[in-house]
């Protein structure tokens, strides 16, 4: 059973059973858990996905089900990057404080009403689905498209709206680090917020070392 959170409005079409929405809480999950008669939970949600994370360790502990965390390498900076780092999005609107800029604010649409604080930047948003309501930041633009992207395209997105920051998460992997290559070869600034602390949990970064993890599991009878 693959389970999202629902933040996709049309999420990409997979070869087994799908469910959509929250559990309601710790205790929910674990009587989901239970109902369903689920033996193991991979926990492959958003690195940043902080509270959902938690729920599982203690929904899982609660039931009695062995849990395994799938988790993207954080980014680390090398030759080139000109980064900073911030601890959380509320930090980021602070740092932005000062003249205006553009800023390319790779956080996907959750946050956006937290940088009305700092109105005086243009911003350059990307979503995956069109909004119900145009953004609410005085100055912006939107691009709606759906990654992976690649680092030339996203070069040349920096270029055409004058980019001169980028804002992200520190979300690592593949599939969202075109725009912090991109940055690097136009020399521009970063700043990435980091990690949310989770709680202990086994945690693997390869898809193969988590099926491992289900056999070993399988061959132990747990």
């Amino acid at each position: 059973m693959l389970s999202y959170a629902g933040r996709v409005a049309v999420p990409k079409a997979q070869p087994l059973p799908v469910r959509v929405g929250g559990f309601g809480g710790v205790e929910g999950l674990a009587e989901y858990l239970r109902a369903n008669r689920i033996s193991h939970v991979v926990d492959a949600t958003h690195p940043f996905a902080a509270r959902m994370s938690a729920n599982a360790v203690a929904a899982c502990a609660l039931a009695g089900v062995p849990l395994v965390a799938l988790t993207r390498p954080a980014w680390r900076p090398v030759a080139g990057d000109r980064w900073t780092h911030v601890a959380d999005v509320a930090a980021a609107v602070v740092a932005l404080a000062g003249p205006a800029r553009r800023v390319m604010l790779a956080l996907g649409r959750m946050h956006v009403d937290a940088f009305l604080a700092q109105p005086q930047h243009h911003y350059l948003l990307r979503f995956v689905d069109p909004p119900a309501q145009p953004p609410p930041l005085p100055h912006h633009d939107l691009v709606v498209t759906r990654g992976p992207f690649i680092a030339d395209g996203d070069r040349r997105l920096l270029k055409a709206h004058r980019i001169d920051l980028v804002v992200c998460k520190n979300a690592g992997g593949r599939g969202a680090e075109a725009k912090l290559i991109a940055a690097r070869a136009l020399a521009l600034p970063v700043m990435l917020i980091d990690r949310p602390v989770l709680p202990a949990r086994i945690e693997y970064e390869r898809v193969a070392d988590v099926l491992d993890w289900l056999d070993h599991d399988a061959d132990l009878g747990v």
